[in-house]
C-alpha cells in the first residue's frame, strides 16, 4: 500500500490543492493583493491631487478677495493678463 506524508494533518496532494487555491485567491482573482496595492497607490496619488487642489482653491480665493476689494489691484491684473489699457497709452510687449 503506497502512503502518503501528512503535514499538518493534510495529504501532499491536499497541500498541493491548498496552495494553488491560495496563489489563485491572492494573485490571479479580481480582489488580489497586486491589485490592491496598485489600487492604494492610485488612492494616494488621487488624495494628494485633492489636497493640491484644496491649497490651489484657496490661494484663488485670496486673490479673488484681493481683487474685488481694491480696484488698483484689478486694474493691474487686467492690464497684465488681458492687455487691457487706457486710451493715451501704448502696450509694448516684450517675450
Amino acid at each position: 500500500m503506497l502512503q502518503s506524508k501528512r503535514v499538518l494533518g493534510l495529504t501532499s496532494y491536499q497541500i498541493v490543492i491548498l496552495l494553488i487555491l491560495i496563489v489563485m485567491l491572492f494573485f490571479l482573482s479580481d480582489s488580489s493583493v497586486t491589485k490592491r496595492i496598485k489600487f492604494d497607490t492610485q488612492i494616494r496619488d488621487l488624495e494628494s491631487q485633492i489636497e493640491f487642489y484644496h491649497e490651489q482653491t484657496e490661494s484663488d480665493k485670496e486673490k479673488l478677495n484681493e481683487l474685488q476689494s481694491n480696484n488698483d489691484d484689478l486694474e493691474k491684473f487686467a492690464r497684465e493678463n488681458y492687455l487691457m489699457k487706457k486710451e493715451n497709452e501704448d502696450i509694448f510687449i516684450i517675450e
